[in-house]
């Protein structure tokens, strides 16, 4: 378990998913010492509905997030190297972070989250898949950061 950095980023492929999750279950869990942003290799789609509504179900409100991209974010002044932390969530952007922060001293760490987008084929089933990669995430964040603050429940 480490200590909270000052500020974390998390990055997926299209900051439609997985990182706009984690990054309000890190704001949810651990409160506002640390900033805590979210960006996409690419910020071509919207928030997912699916994703929207797990994280509805631990009073998370995602349905105003605005996606974007890793260049979308330094054009509006967030440099990836004020980070202490980057999170990828992909292979994909893994590389992309790695790729931009190398001449940075940086620490990108890769959490092989799952993407449930191409899982199930009900309702019921892909809730049952956003739902594991919401889990995968609050189980890294536990690990890396301890029990969420003020006895917030996970369940």
């Amino acid at each position: 378990m480490s200590r909270l950095p000052q500020s974390v980023l998390f990055c997926c492929d299209h900051n439609a998913v997985r990182s706009p999750m984690a990054e309000g279950l890190m704001k949810k869990f651990y409160g506002h010492e640390t900033y805590v942003q979210s960006a996409g290799v690419l910020a071509d789609m919207d928030v997912d509905g699916f994703a929207i509504s797990v994280c509805s179900e631990l009073g998370i409100e995602l349905a105003r997030h605005k996606t974007r991209s890793f260049d979308e974010m330094q054009k509006l002044g967030d440099e990836l190297s004020s980070f202490d932390l980057i999170v990828a969530l992909s292979p994909t952007s893994q590389r992309e972070a790695k790729e931009i922060t190398r001449f940075y001293a940086l620490q990108v760490e890769y959490w092989p989250i799952m993407d449930p987008t191409a899982t199930g084929e009900t309702r019921d089933q892909k809730l049952a898949a956003y739902r594991q990669a919401r889990g995968q995430i609050i189980e890294r964040l536990i690990a890396k950061f301890g029990p969420p603050k003020d006895g917030i429940s996970v369940s």
